[in-house]
């Protein structure tokens, strides 16, 4: 049986984290924005608090060991519950009125999805700063900071850690979960504090811009004060800063513990990371070459500055733009939709496939070949000196296919639009990679506005998918996840 009392527990605790979240928000509002903004952030707020905390005082007394189960139904449960309250603003305000409308930008928040149906000039600063808190909350995940203080409630967060952690494997770092979880967002705000004291004090970004920027970065949720991007400020060191920060969230957090631990020589030999940089290097050098002999840019080195860029914003996930890349030659284009389906590092905040399983997936290929040429032979599945084991390369495998699968049929429902193949296509990956970039119509501008509210809805729950990487939301749908036994 599933433990339901221990569940809405921790849905409780959600749901009271994102009321208490919305108050800085509704400060900024406060300082710029009308009454009506205003009143939507503060009932808002009162409203999460109120059945946050009311919840948890109901079932404050309930415990019990929470099984695997229970751990992927409370996942996917957080995602969208914090989801449903985070749209209340965006609603209440009158700024969407329509709630699937809402539903899609706090979604899009929460799982740093670069997308929007909105303006972001025209935005409230009181919205723009709860949808970029939402990118930060969701960066990291939400649930992980909840899991810190599941020991206080009572709760094993082993089972939910399972389920929750972006990649194929998760190391503790610390024989207790709720340590390890510490540690990671203690790596995860002192990455947060230096980002702004190197934008807000060294550049001419007001302390808005400043925040607004942060968060999108090190969340690798791509969120921007204005509507050009980053090109607004046309600043080449706004630009490093700000690729520099999404870089080092698209890396293992595991990695920065180890550094701590002075075991700097494994961070050096970490084989997904050395991948990851070998791409970034590979597909900036290829795209400015390419950009140089079409003559997009003067020099190489204009060239190589932009694909850099955005090369780190399609590998990251974060959707940063500081050029319209749609008016690339195609070799560049199908380079940056390539990289749509890769990613970052495994256990980051980026999202899409993971470097990781890339490198299993080639290796899983070299091992067909060798039994081809030797039937007999066994050998295993390596990745630096460690030895894969079966059951996780099985699972690898698994979610390739499920995640190809998931692209082809959102290709389908998504062409409902009557959109042309390579929007459609852009949209499709975009939205289950997490970076919110598209190509065609849509451009670089991360709007969906031109889909209606059935397929906005569809997409929404692509974004989920993406984030809670398929399994979590496919084992919901299945007989087997409901029966007692």
């Amino acid at each position: 049986m599933l433990n339901w009392k221990v569940i809405f527990k921790i849905l409780s605790a959600i749901i009271f984290i994102v009321g208490i979240s919305m108050l800085p928000s509704w400060f900024v509002a406060f300082q710029s924005d009308g009454f009506l903004v205003q009143e939507a952030l503060l009932r808002s707020s009162l409203i999460c608090l109120l059945f946050g905390g009311g919840g948890y005082l109901l079932f404050r007394q309930s415990d019990g060991t929470l099984h695997l189960r229970d751990g992927y139904l409370v996942v996917a449960l957080s995602w969208i519950v914090a989801s449903l309250f985070g749209a209340l603003p965006y609603w209440l305000s009158s700024d969407l009125a329509h709630p699937i409308d809402a539903f899609f930008e706090s979604v899009a928040g929460f799982t740093t999805t670069g997308s929007t149906i909105r303006n972001v000039d025209l935005m409230p600063r009181g919205l723009l700063f709860w949808k970029a808190t939402s990118n930060w909350l969701g960066g990291m995940g939400i649930l992980v900071f909840a899991i810190s203080l599941l020991p206080a409630l009572g709760i094993n967060g082993q089972t939910i850690v399972r389920a929750e952690a972006p990649g194929p494997t998760f190391e503790k770092m610390t024989a207790r979960v709720s340590s390890s979880t510490k540690i990671l967002y203690g790596t995860y705000i002192t990455f947060t504090l230096l980002e702004f004291c190197l934008l807000y004090f060294f550049t001419e970004m007001d302390g808005f811009d400043s925040i607004i920027n942060t968060f999108g970065s090190v969340s690798t949720g791509g969120l921007f004060a204005h509507t050009k991007g980053l090109a607004f400020y046309d600043s080449i060191y706004i630009e490093t800063v700000i690729a520099l920060f999404c870089f080092l969230s698209s890396v293992s957090f595991l990695l920065y513990f180890l550094l701590l631990q002075g075991k700097w020589r494994e961070v050096l030999k970490n084989t997904e990371l050395r991948v990851f940089i070998l791409l970034i290097l590979g597909a900036s050098l290829l795209i400015a070459t390419n950009l140089f002999l079409t003559q997009t840019y003067d020099t190489w080195i204009s060239g190589f500055r932009h694909g850099f860029f955005q090369v780190v914003s399609f590998l990251s996930t974060s959707g940063y733009v500081i050029t319209d890349f749609t008016k690339w030659p195609h070799m560049s284009q199908t380079l940056l939709f390539l990289l749509l389906f890769v990613g970052g590092c495994a256990s980051s905040t980026s999202g899409s496939m993971k470097v990781i399983r890339i490198i299993v997936s080639f290796k899983i290929v070299g091992r067909m070949f060798f039994k081809r040429l030797h039937p007999s032979g066994i050998t295993a599945i390596k990745v630096g000196d460690k030895s894969i084991p079966a059951e996780t390369v099985s699972r690898i495998a698994s979610f390739m296919m499920l995640y190809f699968m998931v692209y082809i049929l959102s290709l389908a429902i998504l062409s409902l639009q009557n959109l042309d193949m390579e929007t459609t296509m852009g949209v499709a990956a975009g939205c289950l990679s997490n970076t919110g970039l598209g190509f065609g119509e849509m451009g670089a501008t991360g709007n969906y506005s031109m889909f209606n509210p059935g397929l906005r809805l569809y997409l929404c729950a692509m974004m989920l998918m993406g984030r809670l990487e398929i399994f979590t939301i496919f084992l919901l749908f299945t007989p087997t996840f409901w029966r007692n036994k």
